[in-house]
């Protein structure tokens, strides 16, 4: 192979491994003699995510819908999965249709194994492909103190939140190949806690340690795996979770993000286009944080 034939990598999508021996005698350098040459343009189709398949849990409504929206925007066909909210994931198909996508729907209780596994196989029978895997349902409920936590509830939170999210990365590998994508909804609150959603917090969290080290797990396969971390968003979770006094303020108080008012899920939803495109072909146990200016570890 020619190493000085740069059409080569464009067409093949192929990145070096490796450089031949050089050096300039100048700083700051000068690209034209270098062998092989940088790649200012990768291969990327437009638009982004032509002939993908993605399933998206939490797809009826809120950040998962708006991730769905963006993925058929960007040429994906779409299987989302949902608890029991059939207007809003209804609401959700048709408006996928509406904009030239494909869709299933996908009704149950991703703390059930077997239905867990149902949902691989059927979007894998509808579209003969999965690419894109994207952990997004989440449950939480406010407690002011520990204490309050019942076992029972905190069972319930990690086997919703996290246990599920082992279960549908396990049935979906198979499947995955060189380029795909998995993507976990993790949370602001994973770097900040929060003092009245202590084992919701502790579950996102946990997303974060899996999403950096299924990254290290996966990389020599070439899948690539990361999160998202959302500030406060407006979204169901919102006044399922709250008294309508703290729906009220929610998130214009400078104490919780500095732009001072909660974001919205079509403000999140790049993120995920990004992570699941090759846009992001370079990352991998990286977290992006759109939270209204929240300053945060990494």
């Amino acid at each position: 192979m020619n190493i000085n034939n740069q059409d080569h990598y464009k067409k093949r999508c192929d990145f070096p491994v490796g450089f031949p021996p050089q050096h300039q005698n100048r700083q700051p350098g000068l690209e034209y003699p270098m062998i092989p040459q940088p790649m200012s343009e990768c291969c990327k189709a437009r638009p982004k995510l032509a002939d993908k398949v993605a399933l998206i849990t939490g797809g009826d409504s809120g950040i998962g819908r708006s991730i769905a929206y963006d993925f058929v925007k960007e040429g994906a066909k779409v299987a989302i999965v949902y608890l029991d909210e059939d207007r809003d994931a209804h609401e959700t198909a048709v408006k996928i249709r509406q904009l030239g996508g494909e869709c299933i729907l996908l009704k149950g209780d991703l703390k059930n194994s077997d239905f867990v596994k149902d949902c691989v196989d059927k979007t894998v029978h509808c579209f003969g492909q999965l690419d894109i895997l994207v952990n997004n349902h989440a449950f939480q409920f406010i407690q002011r103190s520990i204490l309050d936590i019942s076992q029972q509830q905190l069972e319930f939170i990690f086997q919703n939140n996290v246990f599920s999210f082992f279960s549908l990365i396990r049935c979906s590998l198979p499947y995955m190949k060189k380029g795909s994508s998995i993507i976990n909804t993790t949370s602001v609150t994973a770097y900040e806690g929060n003092k009245d959603l202590i084992d919701y917090s502790a579950t996102k969290g946990a997303i974060v340690a899996l999403t950096r080290s299924l990254s290290l797990s996966l990389a020599e396969q070439g899948i690539r795996v990361n999160a998202v971390a959302p500030g406060p968003i407006w979204t169901p979770l919102i006044p399922a979770s709250y008294s309508a006094e703290e729906v009220q303020s929610f998130g214009v108080k400078t104490s919780q993000v500095p732009m001072m008012r909660a974001g919205q899920p079509c403000e999140v939803s790049p993120c995920y286009v990004f992570l699941a495109s090759e846009d992001s072909s370079y990352m991998t146990g990286q977290v992006l944080h759109p939270n209204g200016g929240t300053i945060v570890g990494s």
